[in-house]
This record gives structure tokens, sequence and C-alpha cells, in this order.
């Protein structure tokens, strides 16, 4: 009786010398979550008020700042505790490597669309050719950009607009509202 007494008050101390650090764990994920979750809705609403180009990269850097503040949390939240993280971070480092690798092909589509949507070397309704293929640009995205001809579509992937020549055939038509002839 005496003996599980005593194992009884251990097992109450070691509980109660472990709660500021699972309550200073839990905080710090609730923390992370809600920075996450405050950040993506900022960026989404700036993307709703900004125009279809870079709001696609808003609404982009949202999801992936969201992400990463609750991954950081999570982490940071196990060292808290005691967790040994190293492997933890080591880990996720190789699964970032892996699924980089995997995906290289989309990635590069996905930053390719970035750089065109930021850099802008064409805009919608320009004629361009690239790679052999020449049409109006009807559409831009993350991943492929739309080319129409008379009676075909072609979905180009970005990573080829990048990294080929791209010969600018006409530019899109001027506003409705502006006139080239004097009044």
């Amino acid at each position: 009786m005496l003996d599980q007494t005593r194992a009884f008050q251990d097992i109450g101390r070691d509980v109660m010398g472990w709660m500021p650090h699972l309550l200073i764990a839990v905080v710090i994920v609730l923390g992370s979550v809600l920075g996450g979750l405050i950040v993506r809705r900022i960026l989404l609403g700036l993307s709703r008020q900004a125009e279809s180009a870079t709001a696609y990269i808003l609404k982009l850097a949202g999801r992936i700042s969201a992400a990463g503040l609750m991954v950081f949390g999570v982490v940071t939240a196990l060292g808290t505790i005691g967790v040994d993280v190293s492997a933890l971070v080591a880990g996720l480092g190789l699964t970032g490597f892996a699924l980089g690798f995997g995906l290289k092909d989309i990635l590069a589509n996905v930053v390719s669309g970035v750089l065109i949507l930021l850099y802008r070397p064409f805009e919608l309704y320009d004629r361009i050719i690239v790679a052999g293929l020449e049409g109006v640009v009807s559409e831009i995205d993350l991943r492929y950009t739309r080319l129409e001809q008379e009676d075909k579509t072609f979905l180009v992937p970005n990573s080829l607009l990048i990294t080929n020549t791209i010969t600018l055939l006409k530019h899109r038509p001027p506003e409705s509202g502006s006139s080239s002839s004097p009044a």
C-alpha cells in the first residue's frame, strides 16, 4: 500500500512537471494555426482586389505560408515538449527533396507561371509563336498558357515559355474607349 501511494505521488509529480511544457506547446500550435489562417485570409483578401494575374500568385503564397507556419508551429511545439526534432526536421527535408524531385516538372511549370505573371512578356490576346506553336493567348494560369488558333487549342507548359524564344506577332487590341483617329 505504501509503494502504491509513493508511485501515485511520483506520477503526480511527473505530470505536474510536464504540464507547463504541454500548455506552452498547445499555445504554440494554436498560435501557429491561427497565424497561418490570418496570413492566408489576408493574402486571399488581397487576391480578390488584385488583377487576375497577381491573384494567382497571392493565393499560392497564402496557401504556402499558412502550411509553412503550421508545420513550423508543430515542430516547435514538439521541441518544447522535449521531443528531439532534429530527426523530424531531417525527415521533412528529405521528404521535401523527394517530392520536389518527383514533382519537378509541375513545380517548374508553377514557378515559370509565376515568372510569366510577374514579368508579363506577353499579354492576353497577343499572338505569339513559341517552340513552333502559333496562336492567340487566351488564358494564362500557373501551369499552362492556352494558345488558340482557328481550329486548334494548345496548352503550352509555362516552363516551355520560359526556356524558349517567344516571337510576339501582334499586341492585344487597344481598349475600346480610346480612339487613334483625330476628332
